[in-house]
């Protein structure tokens, strides 16, 4: 078992012509993801690694001449919103957007309506999922983590990868790697991951890697005291940040007094999460 993807995720890429989409693609593909298709418009009848993934004009074709049920958008983040909006009406599940910079506003529209068609999406200005040894969807390294039985849930794609090698070198492995992004509106949260950490009977424990700016670690400390009968670790990135100034993600920022680690940090613990001072004290945390 696994959350989200695994060797049997059928998985489109749009934009899987351009650079960015062409290079993880073949990261992807090298790791043993199914790529089954792509699609950027006007190239639909072209093929790319040596023939082996064809490529459509549209989301909609392409799913059904290949049965994709996932899709990962590496386009621009000017024709994002509309990348998205595409591939829900095309009906496919599960939506990863690797894009950063995408408007806001632009991210409200699309998070209302792939709510309104039950469309799951991580990110946007993520890294992508990763189940090792089964498969890959992003730019997640597939050689930073081993199997195993800790599921990770982060707002921070650097950290997400410093913890993964930590977890490695100690032989440590993961269930599954979800970074779910730092924007201010994006989709699959931190309550909507511990949920299905939870039901998974592959992860034993998680791993929930947040950051200053808004109250989502906050509420995933009341879930976890509510709900959760599996241990987890916690780290706060940011806690030296200055008020007012953004730290990396849009959404790492500390406004009016909230969003501060300390405050995320005394929730987690308050819910009984041990909570690393730095990345490499997870693996012990874990094990004790």
């Amino acid at each position: 078992m696994s959350i989200l993807i695994d060797k049997n995720t059928r998985l489109l890429v749009q934009n899987i012509t351009g650079k960015e989409g062409l290079f993880h693609t073949q990261q992807m593909v090298a790791y043993g993801t199914n790529v089954v298709s792509g699609v950027t418009p006007g190239k639909g009848g072209e093929w790319v690694l040596d023939g082996k993934i064809p490529v459509f004009d549209s989301v909609k074709v392409a799913a059904e001449a290949t049965g994709a049920n996932t899709s990962v958008i590496f386009v621009p983040a000017r024709f994002a919103a509309d990348a998205l909006f595409e591939a829900a009406d095309a009906g496919i599940p599960l939506l990863i957007c690797i894009t950063e910079g995408i408007p806001v506003q632009d991210m409200m529209l699309v998070r209302n309506y792939l709510d309104q068609k039950g469309i799951r999406l991580v990110g946007p200005n993520c890294p992508g999922i990763l189940t090792p040894g089964e498969a890959k969807v992003g730019i997640i390294p597939g050689d930073i983590a081993i199997p195993g039985n800790v599921g990770i849930v982060s707002r921070s794609g650097t950290l997400t990868y410093e913890v993964l090698y930590a977890l490695k070198i100690s032989n440590m492995g993961v269930s599954t790697c979800l970074g779910i992004g730092g924007d201010p509106i994006n989709g699959t949260n931190f309550l909507d991951a511990l949920a299905l950490f939870e039901e998974d009977p592959r992860t034993d424990m998680v791993v929930l890697i947040g950051e200053i700016g808004g109250t989502d670690e906050e509420k995933a400390a009341e879930f976890i005291a509510d709900q959760m009968t599996k241990p987890v670790v916690g780290f706060i990135a940011g806690r030296t940040a200055p008020p007012g100034k953004r730290m990396g993600h849009a959404g790492a920022i500390v406004e009016g007094g909230s969003g501060l680690a300390i405050d995320k940090i005394k929730a987690l613990q308050s819910a009984g999460v041990k909570v690393a001072s730095h990345p490499e004290e997870i693996p012990f945390l874990l094990k004790s």
